[in-house]
């Protein structure tokens, strides 16, 4: 049977809705070449796009004959073979008793190590009567959830859980409302890639000062609900021993003898494959327009926006990445011809864009961790953010704050925000402060925290993160007796809300330490922050990032009674986090410059000039050259350069950080009136 055939005969069969002319976007992920040329009659709405059959019902886990209908990826797209065999995996038994007890459970992995497969074998032998509801965008969710609450035995199933957070996304409130009181009844089963996941780690909660929880709480929280299964890319001893019983399966056969370099699902779904094509594509005469066609998906992905891009976004989007490449001497082919090839399976499975032209398309997710991958560029992510909806802009705009690409994230939360996405105003006012802003920040918190009262109440963990923000940038600002007075108003009403020992109460019991020490007043900053740490290590242990954090502060402010002893102790701190977080963590060099600034004081200007001039280069690298901290240490550069005598060097130096600092910072900011300060002294 050829392709278009068993494409027909599925689409006989399942749907995205009761009314839907078209092959559903499930299976049309699979045989997205022949929906291509197929233009469904439906309505721009996707509040129906639920995995249905044509007689628009939900299915039942035992009715999903193909795994391909929960997505997994498809191991031969142009033959349309049965699935490979499925070998278990390690994960297998602790997965089985996760989903016994109910609740949500999410399988980390990354891309193509098999977790929806892993998924969709044991939910169906577990949960085989019960109805599978699948949404196949965002914008569905809420019908999804709909749905569950009114069927007695339920799988809610989302498939690459990053396509649901955010804005209309999946919220703590939610899970709540579906999940208490029918316990072993409704499992909310999800899967996520790694690199996804690391965007709320430990490590991203250090990352950026006084905005460690508040960005991305609620979908971290979301996560933080989960019973979660680490399923590995690369397979086992065992799982390779199992994985023999099915040698017979020439797919599985060629996955053995690569796995000793890729994970055997990897192989099977030929990521390396299809990289390889992607790469290749480009020489001239080949497929150069398909390969750029593939690239403008690819950073789509990149920039934030988690649902598909449509055939016409494709075809404006990719010109300037051809042209960038060499333009009409690559001899590109037609823009229809490109489109088939990238959709088409180059290799034994779904292609390097899935979707169909009434869904739209993705980038294959293994595309995404191509090595070497410039960043996005602005021709894309300005062209992408004026096409997209206020809920698309806020996620855009949220991966551009944890990329520390402030200005990006900036224009796009005020998109988001302008159009009404939910929360948009809080993470604006955060990217806003962090971007160099302070008092306009402060501004902005100010009417968040009045709203958040009004409409929340004092006591509710978000009233009291938007107090949390509005206390950190206070100080930013300047003030930092006023921030020392409002974290310590806040701890004792986030402790009777949350408890001593929540996250939310140490964070506000380290910034009122930090901002006491700020003040003047560092002997109270050295007992508070005493106390904090022992109780820090007690609940997160000695590698915990935010018990780093707490370390630094504390030798920093007790460096002026023990500077021997604050040296020592800030080199052991600084090995620590480079073995814990790396040498580039945000949080790293932080302690670098804590590290470079101890020097100076000590009078070593040579030491501290030359650590200053590394760590004006390495954090301009890792957080951009106008990021507020680049500024900062460019200073303090400039200061050693003065306390050395090479007050000419420094003259100019100063002149461009003041020139860049009136650019990028608000008018009055603090590095502007040092920079200024410095300036005269340097002339006199």
């Amino acid at each position: 049977m050829g392709i278009g055939a068993c494409a027909l005969g599925l689409a006989a069969t399942w749907t995205t809705g009761p009314l839907a002319t078209g092959i559903g976007a499930a299976v049309t992920a699979v045989y997205s070449l022949v929906a291509d040329h197929l233009r469904p009659q439906r309505d721009g709405s996707h509040a129906v796009d639920l995995l249905r059959t044509t007689s628009g019902r939900i299915p039942r886990l035992h009715q999903l004959n193909r795994p391909e209908l929960a997505g997994v990826h498809p191991a031969d797209g142009h033959h349309a073979q049965p699935a490979p065999p499925y070998v278990e995996r390690d994960a297998e038994p602790p997965l089985r008793e996760a989903l016994a007890q109910g609740g949500f459970v999410l399988i980390v992995g990354e891309s193509t190590a098999g977790k929806t497969r892993l998924a969709y074998e044991v939910a169906r032998s577990l949960f085989p009567r019960h109805a599978f509801v699948r949404p196949l965008s965002r914008a569905a969710l809420a019908a999804a959830v709909e749905v569950a609450h009114r069927r007695r035995r339920v799988v809610l199933w989302l498939d690459n859980l990053e396509n649901f957070l955010g804005a209309d996304g999946v919220t703590p409130a939610m899970l709540a409302g579906l999940l208490q009181g029918r316990s072993g009844q409704t499992v909310v089963l999800a899967t996520m890639r790694s690199q996804e996941y690391r965007r709320y780690d430990a490590r991203e909660e250090s990352r950026l000062t006084g905005s460690d929880r508040d960005a991305w709480r609620v979908q971290r929280e979301v996560l933080d609900r989960a019973t979660q299964i680490r399923l590995a890319r690369h397979w086992s001893q065992a799982e390779q021993s199992r994985a023999e019983a099915h040698r017979a399966d020439p797919r599985i056969r060629l996955a053995l003898q690569s796995c000793d370099r890729f994970g055997i699902a990897e192989v099977v779904a030929a990521g390396p494959e299809l990289r390889a094509a992607w790469e290749n594509a480009w020489a001239p005469g080949t497929n150069p327009r398909g390969a750029a066609v593939v690239a403008a998906a690819v950073d789509c992905r990149r920039s934030g926006l988690r649902r598909p891009v449509s055939r016409q976004w494709l075809q404006e989007l990719h010109p300037p990445y051809l042209a960038e490449r060499g333009g009409p001497d690559l001899q590109p082919e037609p823009f229809e011809q490109a489109m088939r090839w990238a959709c088409e399976a180059a290799y034994a499975t779904s292609g390097l864009l899935v979707g169909n032209y009434s869904q739209g398309y993705l980038a294959f997710d293994y595309l995404l961790n191509t090595p070497g991958l410039p960043p996005v560029p602005d021709h894309l992510w300005e062209a992408l953010l004026s096409r997209v909806r206020p809920a698309d802009a806020y996620d855009m705009g949220l991966v551009a704050h944890q990329a520390n690409q402030l200005s990006r994230a900036v224009m796009a939360l005020e998109q988001a925000k302008t159009g009404g996405a939910a929360g948009a105003d809080f993470l604006l006012a955060i990217a806003v402060g962090d971007r160099g802003w302070p008092r306009q920040a402060v501004h902005h918190l100010e009417d968040v925290v009045r709203r958040r009262r009004a409409t929340l109440g004092p006591r509710h963990p978000e009233t009291l993160a938007a107090r949390h923000q509005l206390a950190f940038f206070q100080g930013e600002a300047g003030d930092a007796q006023a921030a020392a007075e409002a974290f310590s108003e806040l701890v004792g009403t986030t402790t009777a809300a949350l408890g001593p020992t929540h996250t939310d109460t140490l964070a506000a019991r380290h910034q009122q330490a930090y901002f006491t020490g700020e003040a003047g007043d560092t002997r109270t900053a050295v007992r508070q922050l005493r106390v904090l740490l022992e109780d820090r290590l007690r609940l997160e242990g000695p590698h915990h990032p935010q018990v780093l954090a707490t370390r630094r502060s504390l030798i920093w402010f007790s460096s002026l009674e023990d500077p021997a002893g604050a040296g020592l102790r800030l080199g052991q701190l600084l090995e620590d986090a480079r073995d814990r977080l790396g040498p580039d963590d945000p949080h790293t060099l932080a302690i670098v410059s804590t590290e470079a600034a101890l020097a100076a004081r000590a009078g070593r200007a040579d030491e501290a000039e030359a650590a200053f001039a590394r760590l004006v280069s390495d954090r301009g690298r890792v957080l951009g050259a106008d990021h507020p901290h680049v500024v900062h240490t460019r200073l303090q550069r400039c200061q050693a350069l003065m306390a050395l005598g090479r007050t000419a060097q420094a003259h100019a130096l100063l002149t461009s950080v003041l020139q860049d600092a009136e650019r990028v910072l608000e008018p009055g900011h603090r590095h502007i009136r040092l920079a200024r300060l410095m300036l005269d002294r340097a002339q006199e």
